[in-house]
């Protein structure tokens, strides 16, 4: 315990080690030193936000969800490809101010082709040369108060090459497992799952809006506050087992197993603006039902455009051929969790 006397003794000794310090400058260090009055103080702001570069590799051994029975991810690994570290991500941070023009999506391909180092004869480019175009600067507007975390790569190579940006970031998923577990047992709805593919920009954003409030087209009522995520990603070559599962409520297998998977968007009416990767977006709140009145946590605006390809499908032990998905996209979907 220190005892009070102590303290200011301590804290005078340190006053006037500083005050001697300070006399003891030459006047020329001295004359560096200016006060700043109210208005001067008014001009200092950070703006530059901060930047991490990261490098990880995560494993988990079981993911489990309780209720009367268990549902579990067992043997869950997300890293680089074949097993490396999962690297070369880098990610910036920053609150925006008012109508502040921040990194967001493909901003750096436009700002790339605004310099000359990208042809705009690819549609793609000159997409995102207009889209993220704004008044001079590249990226999106926000407003104060918006807390706006983008996703890219540390080093995307050299600056004229799309693939080079498009392949910065590579990622490998892999899943030993996806099972439920009861009093009667237990079934396998996955196993072995391995995805091998690209991530592209990935943005969050957590919109300073918590006054206001909006109905959707069902009624429901969300909070302005809101999590928005848009991501692009493309999976080059996947492989798993089907063993007893939905897809999004619209297909039932069972015994399948399914090799060489690829999930893109690069054929259809639908590639504009996505240089070939799939993506996604969705934006979360706090919301109320408009059908029961009940609180929950609103997912909506949630929109997936892809490609996917299966070109070995197996049902047992033999192929029964190929299978393929052209412009799949999920759209105009809004769900509402909250607890029973």
């Amino acid at each position: 315990m220190i005892h009070p006397h102590t303290c200011r003794r301590t804290t005078r000794s340190t006053a006037l080690s500083f005050w001697v310090l300070a006399l003891s400058l030459p006047s020329s260090a001295m004359a560096e030193f200016q006060p700043l009055d109210d208005s001067s103080l008014s001009g200092v702001s950070g703006q530059a936000g901060i930047t991490i570069e990261l490098e990880t590799k995560i494993n988990i051994d079981r993911l489990s969800w309780t209720d009367e029975g268990t549902l579990s991810v067992n043997n869950m690994r997300l890293s680089g490809h074949n097993d490396t570290t999962l690297d070369n991500l880098k990610l910036t941070v920053d609150i925006a101010g008012t109508g502040e023009v921040l990194e967001h999506g493909f901003s750096e391909i436009a700002r790339r082709a605004n310099a000359g180092l990208l042809s705009t004869s690819d549609p793609d480019v000159a997409d995102a040369l207009a889209k993220y175009s704004v008044n001079g600067e590249f990226g999106k507007q926000f407003n104060s108060g918006d807390l706006v975390i983008h996703l890219g790569a540390t080093n995307y190579g050299a600056e004229t090459s799309l693939t080079d940006y498009l392949q910065a970031i590579d990622f490998e998923l892999a899943v030993g497992s996806l099972t439920t577990t009861g009093t009667e047992g237990s079934a396998t709805l996955f196993s072995d799952v391995l995805l091998q593919g690209y991530v592209g920009p990935t943005d969050l954003v957590i919109r300073n809006d918590s006054a206001t409030t909006r109905t959707l087209a069902n009624g429901n009522q969300v909070s302005g506050a809101e999590l928005q995520l848009d991501t692009h990603f493309k999976v080059t070559n996947g492989s798993l087992n089907w063993e007893a599962a939905d897809l999004i409520f619209l297909f039932n297998f069972a015994a399948v197993r399914i090799e060489g998977l690829q999930i893109h968007n690069r054929r259809g009416n639908d590639t504009l603006g996505h240089f070939g990767m799939a993506s996604a977006t969705a934006k979360i709140s706090r919301g109320t039902s408009a059908a029961t009145g009940k609180d929950g946590l609103s997912i909506h605006d949630v929109e997936f455009r892809a490609d996917i390809d299966m070109p070995i499908f197996k049902v047992g032990q033999a192929s029964i051929g190929s299978v393929s998905f052209t412009d799949f996209a999920i759209t105009d979907t809004t769900m509402m969790v909250y607890g029973h």
